[in-house]
């Protein structure tokens, strides 16, 4: 059964210009078309189901998620890929998880003046020393 690239983008909740960029890069080239219409068959929707689970849920760049769709021959290094990425993630996480803690603290310090928080003033600090100490 072959579906129209307008019931794909409302059912994948992707919008048709989005369609036509993955079919121009390769991602997930339209099965036909019809008077200009392109139409997606079954496999075709598996193919974006994997660029949505790879680039969308996975956060992969198209680029590594084009190489992985190229296949295990065309990648060898694709487990590498995902593991790099679960570490840009990791960092990330930690990042974010710093940026919480700091911002909590601000949010609940009984001083008016961030700068006079003795909190504040030992990260202050400690990033002055790193910066001059390298």
């Amino acid at each position: 059964m072959l579906h129209s690239i307008r019931d794909v983008a409302e059912a994948f909740g992707t919008t048709v210009a989005t369609l036509r960029y993955y079919d121009e890069l390769g991602l997930v080239p339209a099965t036909t078309r019809r008077a200009r219409v392109r139409f997606y068959d079954d496999d075709a929707l598996r193919r974006l189901a994997f660029v949505q689970l790879w680039h969308d849920d996975a956060m992969m760049s198209l680029d590594h998620t084009a190489e992985i769709l190229a296949g295990p021959r065309a990648i060898e290094h694709w487990r590498e890929l995902v593991a790099h990425r679960v570490d840009d993630l990791t960092a990330t996480i930690e990042r974010m998880r710093q940026a919480i803690d700091a911002l909590t603290h601000l949010s609940r310090c009984p001083r008016d003046d961030p700068l006079s928080c003795p909190v504040t003033a030992e990260r202050l600090e400690a990033r002055v020393t790193k910066a001059i100490k390298g």
